[in-house]
């Protein structure tokens, strides 16, 4: 990308959760790669998710390795009335937990400014969810990049049922509507939106995103992981339409290209890399179903025990990352699983019982579909290695990628899940087997399955020399660097 001055730094302050975490390693990794240094902020109990990672000097540029340093601030747990040990997202199961643990983070900001204060960085790359890192970066005269981790096709969709209120025009909650003035018919019912959730803390909930929101208004513009060839009647959409600044510089998840790298982006994999390998190399090319709903989104034991027989009516191959807690007494008795089910499967079905290294399954040979719950991260891996998906949203933003990928990339295909909840629920066995036979087996599977892999060609192009995502990532950091030079000047 040329030279890049050597004076460039950016602090990186991602939000404490495994899906925000990764994909900022994976931004600081690309900055390194180009001569920018770059500082992670996080806690104790999250830098393992960073120096894990670094440790391993596998990424593309192990030269660059002391380009990235982490800064380590304490979490505000007594402040905050949360409980000790308690610092990511990903271990909180209730709204009301929830909504203490954002406002906690709210109280990191003075630890954010004595990192600004340390490093004196050129600017400022904040999660969405940290409204206080504008005032923060206005403090130190540098601009103040938004991270959503999420896609241009959300934050549309989003920005046209604030402004147009389409969900007020129908009767009832099932009903679907159209949401206008957007690029494709796009079809939502009320249920699959937040604001139809009336559950405690979902009304305090929405005065922090909005805050975060108004934030977002003041700031110097966001970075986006995805890329124009995904979507790019909405990069244009979010540009022109809204009048918004972004770059996109994604896929971020392809800076990791050897083996290694993929297996140790985020926490500890409950099955070593020799054993998933050995696992998928015994298997055609794509004959295996890959079943994962993230590291936040909760599936009722009444759930799971309907995937696994949906998986065993569907006669296919299968990798099934199963996340429950440990000190679950119906997890430690397997009674999620039907009586003598792992016997059956024995050699058709793998199940990893906790983290599993997703982009290192995904980018298998043997992969032939992912069923998936739309989060972003997922939703992305997924398209960048080419596999037809099963959509089964189960909240966040996640019906709106669902549609992305079923109604304008026609990349999968949706399991019938139809309402927002934190816990996956709801779908019958015999709808689970449809949809993974509908990606895997007939003319429809192979024309899904085509679209699916010009995708992966188009996401490796855009982040190499001279694409898309290269070209993004280039105009930012010399925007960066010039906005660095004023300053200095």
């Amino acid at each position: 990308m040329g030279d890049k001055p050597q004076s460039l730094q950016v602090v990186l302050f991602p939000l404490l959760a495994a899906g925000h975490m990764i994909p900022t390693l994976d931004i600081a990794k690309l900055f390194a790669t180009n001569n920018v240094k770059t500082t992670i902020l996080t806690t104790p109990l999250n830098a393992p998710i960073f120096t894990k990672a670094l440790q391993s000097t596998t990424y593309n540029n192990p030269s660059s390795l002391p380009m990235i340093d982490v800064e380590i601030v304490p979490f505000p747990s007594k402040e905050g009335g949360i409980p000790e040990g308690i610092e990511n997202c990903d271990q909180i199961s209730c709204n009301e937990l929830s909504i203490k643990f954002f406002k906690a983070t709210q109280l990191l900001q003075k630890s954010l400014e004595q990192v600004m204060e340390k490093y004196k960085p050129s600017c400022l790359v904040a999660d969405l969810m940290y409204p206080f890192a504008t005032d923060v970066a206005a403090k130190f005269n540098v601009p103040r990049l938004v991270f959503h981790g999420s896609s241009y096709f959300a934050f549309c969709v989003e920005h046209a049922l604030m402004k147009y209120e389409p969900q007020k025009s129908v009767s009832c909650d099932d009903e679907e509507f159209v949401v206008p003035e957007l690029p494709h018919e796009i079809r939502l019912t009320r249920t699959q939106l937040v604001a139809a959730v009336k559950e405690l803390g979902m009304e305090e909930w929405m005065k922090i995103y909005g805050r975060a929101m108004e934030a977002e208004e003041r700031s110097y513009g966001i970075i986006v992981n995805s890329f124009l060839e995904l979507e790019p009647d909405y990069v244009d959409y979010y540009t022109k339409v809204m009048g918004k600044r972004a770059w996109h510089i994604g896929p971020v998840s392809l800076c990791n290209r050897e083996k290694e790298a993929k297996f140790q982006r985020g926490k500890d994999s409950s099955i070593g890399e020799h054993e998933c390998l050995k696992w998928l190399d015994s298997k055609k090319p794509k004959s295996v179903v890959y079943v994962c709903f993230g590291s936040i989104a909760e599936v009722s034991t009444l759930q799971l025990q309907e995937i696994a027989r949906g998986l065993e009516a569907s006669k296919q191959d299968f990798i099934w990352a199963v996340r429950r807690s440990d000190n679950d007494e119906v997890e430690k008795n397997e009674e999620w699983l039907p009586h003598e089910f792992e016997k059956r499967m024995e050699g058709k079905g793998l199940i990893i019982r906790g983290w599993a290294p997703q982009m290192l399954i995904l980018d298998h040979e043997a992969i032939g579909a992912f069923v998936t719950h739309c989060g972003w991260n997922s939703t992305l891996e997924g398209i960048s290695c080419g596999v037809p998906m099963v959509t089964w949203p189960v909240f966040a933003e996640q019906f709106y990628n669902e549609k992305l990928v079923t109604q304008v990339l026609k990349t999968g295909v949706g399991v019938g899940a139809k309402k927002w909840s934190r816990i996956a629920e709801n779908v019958k066995s015999e709808d689970v087997k449809k949809a993974i036979t509908k990606v895997m087996v007939g003319e429809e599977a192979l024309e899904i399955r085509s679209r699916a892999k010009k995708m992966k060609e188009l996401a490796r192009k855009a982040v190499e020399v001279g694409g898309s995502s290269y070209c993004d990532l280039n105009s930012l950091i010399q925007e960066l660097s010039s906005y660095n030079a004023r300053i200095i000047a």
